[in-house]
Parts: structure tokens; sequence; C-alpha cells
């Protein structure tokens, strides 16, 4: 059976045809000592034709679909081209020979060419790789070198999808400045503190604030020169009169050395300083939180922006986190105690780096575990949410939030929480309905002349009862009904049903005052014919008694 191999290049499809291969014999180690001589090798296989790409373009297009284990239809025609034709209910008397399986599989469904990947053929195939040069002609040394790395940059600038706003490297590279930040501030702190407690040694019992204690002692400078005229400024540092009255006290009464003013100088650079780095340190504390907000907002707004990113950084990225399952997120950041409770066939850790969250702290000790394990799985549920969704939303992180707030309550005082597709459909139709107040708020204003059009054609169909009134277009009007929102339509039928509604008690209290009227006309009639009938009866009485 002759084998036939597909070879796919940065340059374009070449397909080679291998022959005498009883010669070589079909063994791995034989095969591997032929392909490094080139004479022995070229007897066996040989080129058989070549399909360059046409651009640089194409060539991404065709190695993306060959990577997805897809046949183009340029490589299609290419083989029925150029291998023999199978005819229908016979077995092939040839094998084509391919790298991956995938595309052979494929080859197999659309074409019917018997395909083969194995180590034999893989074998074959390095030995294509290695002489490739010399099997075509035209090549000049160096044209195929640079092919190679740029479709290589091409095919991983492709596959890469960068998007600036969700770049989860920024928080790492944040989170790991902002520790660092925290050691040499209060590092440096603590210089200046034993630096100027030589020359105002009482000051450092009155101010314990690090930062706080870094202006002050830029201001002071010179103790012998504090006096009560400065009692106000060192009241606006402070924010206590009596504290700055108290420091004022202290400088007067101080048991330090006296300074050198150029010793005093490098005490107020090295303060200056101090509070430069915290001050940074504020600034990229909030950088953070918004970068947290846009990279995973979920997570950020379940378990808090410095947890969230330390959870990032230390797993690698948000996409390896969203990876993680909830029982390695649970103790990730307490490997060393897990593999030494291994090793020592002790407990495991119960929590790492979720332990900083503050839903931990708030359970008692007998259900700290419980709630590290429920908030590991809430967390990687926000984590996955935040990855793989296009639309960035903090709605879920609010409901896994407050999912975990009932089952705090549900272990301290027994009150039932809500099942979870409950919540999650409430989430769900809290994000639709946020994603459809933003596109109604993106469409265009309308002029308000039309507005008044269709105001008064509104306020006409009110009047007459029409319930159709709103479908009905105003006068050019029909450009600002599109642009109006389903919500303001919703509100302007309630409203009618409302004035159709007061319309029809009103009609029905006036029918019933109508009947009242009636009723008592027909009362008041009664009366009249009842005395009319008393006066005759009288009449009556009077004209017997005359005749008697």
């Amino acid at each position: 059976m002759t084998l036939y191999l597909l070879y796919e290049t940065s340059s374009g499809y070449s397909l080679f045809q291998a022959g005498g291969l009883d010669e070589i014999g079909q063994n791995n180690e034989a095969v591997r000592n032929s392909v490094s001589d080139l004479n022995r090798f070229g007897k066996v296989v040989q080129l058989t034709a070549f399909l360059p790409f046409e651009s640089a373009l194409d060539a991404l297009n065709q190695i993306n679909s060959v990577s997805e284990g897809i046949m183009t239809d340029e490589l299609r025609n290419f083989l029925e081209l150029n291998l023999p034709k199978v005819k229908e209910g016979k077995k092939a008397k040839f094998s084509l020979g391919v790298a991956e399986p995938k595309i052979g599989s494929h080859i197999f469904e659309v074409t019917k060419i018997p395909c083969q990947s194995n180590d034999f053929v893989h074998e074959i195939l390095r030995g294509v790789r290695l002489h490739f040069e010399r099997f075509i002609k035209d090549l000049k040394p160096g044209d195929l070198e640079k092919a190679q790395l740029g479709l290589g940059h091409s095919y991983s600038r492709a596959k890469v999808k960068f998007n600036v706003n969700r770049v989860d490297n920024m928080v790492i590279q944040a989170i790991f400045l902002l520790d660092t930040l925290d050691k040499d501030v209060n590092s440096f702190a603590m210089r200046v503190r034993e630096w100027y407690s030589w020359h105002f040694p009482e000051l450092a019992k009155i101010v314990n604030d690090n930062y706080l204690y870094a202006k002050l002692a830029k201001f002071i400078d010179d103790k012998s020169k504090l006096s009560e005229d400065k009692l106000s400024e060192l009241t606006d540092l402070l924010g206590d009169e009596d504290k700055a009255k108290e420091v004022v006290e202290a400088a007067k009464a101080s048991m330090g050395q006296d300074l050198s003013p150029i010793d005093l100088i490098n005490v107020q650079q090295f303060a200056q300083r101090v509070m430069d780095l915290s001050e940074y340190r504020k600034k990229l504390h909030e950088y953070l939180i918004t970068k947290m907000n846009d990279i995973a907002p979920n997570l950020a707004s379940l378990i808090g922006e410095m947890v969230g990113a330390r959870l990032i950084s230390h797993a690698g990225s948000l996409t390896n986190l969203a990876k993680c399952p909830s029982s390695t997120l649970q103790i990730l950041g307490a490997e060393k105690a897990l593999f030494r409770a291994l090793k020592t066939r002790g407990n495991t850790p119960k929590y790492g780096l979720i332990f900083h969250s503050s839903f931990i702290g708030r359970a008692s000790a007998r259900n700290k575990g419980r709630m590290a394990r429920y908030l590991a799985n809430k967390c990687s549920i926000a984590s996955r949410i935040d990855c793989f969704s296009e639309n960035g939303t903090t709605v879920f992180g609010e409901k896994l939030r407050e999912q975990v707030e009932e089952r705090l309550d549900f272990y301290d005082k027994g009150v039932a929480p809500r099942k979870n597709i409950d919540v999650m459909k409430d989430a769900i139709e809290r994000a639709e309905n946020k994603d459809t107040d933003m596109e109604t708020e993106e469409a265009p204003a309308v002029p308000s002349a039309k507005k008044s059009k269709k105001k008064k054609s509104k306020s006409d169909a009110a009047e007459n009862g029409d319930h159709m009134a709103e479908d009905k277009p105003a006068v050019n009007g029909g450009a600002s009904e599109d642009a109006k929102s389903e919500k303001k339509k919703k509100k302007d039928k309630r409203k009618l049903e409302q004035e159709q509604a007061d319309e029809n008690t009103n009609c029905t209290n006036g029918a019933h005052a109508e009947e009242d009227g009636l009723s008592k006309k027909k009362k008041k009639s009664k009366d009249q014919d009842g005395e009319v009938l008393q006066d005759a009866s009288e009449v009556k009485k009077k004209k017997k008694k005359v005749k008697r």
C-alpha cells in the first residue's frame, strides 16, 4: 500500500510519497537512523505536489483551520487533485499520513481518503521537516525561517485575544507592589521615629500613627522653636487641640539632645520621603480597587478587592483561578501547611488566603471550616462569571454575598437560607434589566416638538377612551415612537388604565345618583297622590253630613 504524507508549512501545503518502505522496515529505530541520511531518505520519500499560500493572511487562516482540525476548501481541492481517486465500494490502495489525528478524521469524513497518524508517520514527517529546503528548489536560504517567524507571530497574536480593560497582570503587579510598599513604609517610619527621637523622644509616645509622626517631625523641625504661636497649625495637623497643647508642653520640657541644622535637614527630607511613599500607597490602593472592579467585579463585591486580588495573583491569572475547583481555592495560600499535614498524616488546613475575608472572622470557631468551604464555593462561581462573561456586572457578586450572609445567619440563628436556583434566577433577571436600561440610555434623544405632538395625541386618546391610541403614530412621530423605551410605554398604559378606571367609577357614581333622584321623585309623587286622595275622602264625608 502506497503511503502519502501531508506536511503543512508556513509557506504552503506539500504532499510527499513514501515508497520502498519494505527496504527500510517499519521499525521506529530503523526509521530514526535513516532520517538523518539525506541520500537514503531521498530515495524513499519524494515530493509529489506543493501548494503555496497566497499571502500571510491566507497562511494564518489555513494554519488556524489545521490547528482546529478543520479541512479547508483549498486543502480539499489540493488533495483531490493530487491523490488517486477512491472508488465507491472498494478499498483504497493508498493511505494519507497526517501529523494531527483530528484533521485526519475530518479528511476521511468528507473525502473518504483513509488517513493514519502513528509513530512511524511522525518519524517520516520529522525527516521531511529536516530536509524540506532540499526538496523545494526555488526556496532561497532564509526564506523559510522568515515565513515561520512571521506566521508564528501572527498566529500567537490571533490566539491571544488582548483586552486592555481586562488585563489581570496589572492587578498581580499592583498587589505585589502594595505588599512591598507596606513593608517599606513601616520600616522607614520606624527609622524616622528612632532618628527624630534623639531630638524629641516624648513625641513618639503622644503620636502613634506613622504618617502623622512624619508630618509632625517635618513641621516641628527644632523643638526649641516650637511655641504656642504654632498651636493652631498643630491643631490642624493633629485634629485635636488637647494633643497639640500636650506636644507644645512636652517640647518645653523635653529630655532630647540638640541636633545640628544639617542633621535636622536630613531628618526632614527623610520624613518627606516617608510621607510621599504613604501617599503613593493610598493612590495605588485606589488604582487596585478600580482595576478589580473592571476585571473581576463579582469577585470584588463578594470577598473584597484586596482578598480577590491576592487570590488572582496567587493563582497566576483570573483564568487559572476560574479553572480551580472550590476545594483548591479554599486552601490557596496554605500549600505548605497542606503538604506538611499530608506528610505527617495530620489535619489538613481549612483555609488559606480566604481567611482574610470578614466572613470567616465573623463565623464562630465551630463553623469556620464550614464557612470557608461555602465561601470558596461562591468565590469559584464569581471568578468563573467574571472570566467568561462578556458584560461586566456586580449583580451576581451582590447576590452571592447575600447568600453568604444568609448562611452565616443559618449557622448562628438557624434561619433557613434561600435556594440557590431562586437567587440565581433573580440575579439573571436583574442583570437583564440593567442591560435594557443601558440600551435605553444609549438611545438617541427625541426633539421636543415631536414630544409635544405625541403628548397631544395621547391626551386625545385618553379623553376618547381609545386603547389603541398609543399604537397609532402621530404626525411625523414614527421616529420618536421607535426611540421610546418599553418602560415609558408601560407607564403610559398604566396611566391610561387608571384614568379609565377613574372615569368608570365616576360613571357608576353618577348612575347611582340618578337612581337615587328617581326614587326620591317617585316617593314625592306617591305622597302627593296620597294627599289628593285624602282631600277627596274629606269632601265626600262633608256631603254625607249635609244630606243628613
